[in-house]
């Protein structure tokens, strides 16, 4: 069995505000010391229901050189490899080799979710909301669709009680999720205590990859049909001359195509 654990650092326990998330602050050592721990507990998980071969793959976009980058290498998991991108949604080699299941550990919600803890999509200075085929979706649908293009399914989502909830019912109730906090606020939150919450990971990260057929891999169309609405329009204006794409609304683009792989690279790279 071939798993990839795809992670983001907002939704781990112990983690609250921006300042903790951005490379190079004070708090940042601490959180990727928290996030790192978050992640061992999938792959222990994982390797305990019997993966073969375990790839991480980082897409926090702390900044700097610690942009898909965040996790601590040598606190690692001994079980799994990890990679490094430059871009997030760049590396797609082990999909595209096949691959059993999905685990996305540390997710948040979607731009807008007020019990959304740290909630945005993309970029919270860039991005207000995205939709595939008219579907409103956020980081999770993101990875899900990454992952459905090649015919992996996700099983498990992780992070606050309300990014839960966006996954599953983005995914259906066959989804196993982890609520580790849940948000009183943006920026405010109570928390699981992190032993327990890597503890809760690892035992449901075992449990779900116990039935790969529960969750369908996530595949918006054929056809389909990406559109974006930017908070700006500076931001409008990086994206609204890429090939294949057509501006719909002062700050809206839609991109189309056969798949969703297709339509998302002719936006995004």
């Amino acid at each position: 069995m071939r798993v990839h654990i795809i992670t983001d650092l907002e939704g781990v326990a112990g983690i609250t505000r921006w300042e903790q998330v951005q490379g190079g602050a004070p708090m940042f050592d601490e959180a990727r010391r928290l996030y790192t721990e978050e992640i061992n507990a999938a792959v222990g998980g994982a390797k305990a229901a019997g993966a073969s071969e375990i790839v991480v793959m980082d897409h926090h976009g702390a900044g700097r050189e610690w942009s898909f980058n965040s996790l601590v290498p040598n606190l690692l998991h001994p079980s799994c490899d990890f990679v490094v991108q430059q871009r997030w949604t760049e590396y797609t080699a082990f999909l595209e080799e096949g691959c059993d299941a999905c685990l996305l550990v540390g997710m948040h919600a979607r731009a807008g979710t007020v019990d959304g803890l740290m909630n945005h999509t993309v970029s919270s200075q860039s991005w207000q909301n995205l939709w595939f085929n008219d579907v409103l979706v956020g980081e999770i649908g993101i990875n899900a669709a990454l992952c459905g293009a090649f015919g992996c399914p996700v099983l498990l989502v992780t992070g606050d009680r309300a990014s839960c909830r966006e996954g599953s019912e983005l995914l259906g109730a066959g989804l196993t999720t982890v609520p580790v906090k849940e948000a009183i606020g943006r920026t405010s939150a109570r928390h699981v205590a992190p032993v327990r919450a890597r503890q809760m990971i690892e035992e449901a990260a075992r449990e779900c990859l116990s039935n790969p057929a529960a969750v369908a891999p996530y595949r918006p169309g054929p056809p389909a049909e990406i559109r974006v609405e930017f908070v700006n329009t500076g931001a409008f204006d990086e994206f609204r001359h890429k090939p294949g794409t057509e501006v719909t609304g002062d700050r809206t683009l839609v991109s189309q195509a056969a798949d969703w792989w297709t339509a998302w690279r002719q936006l995004f790279f």
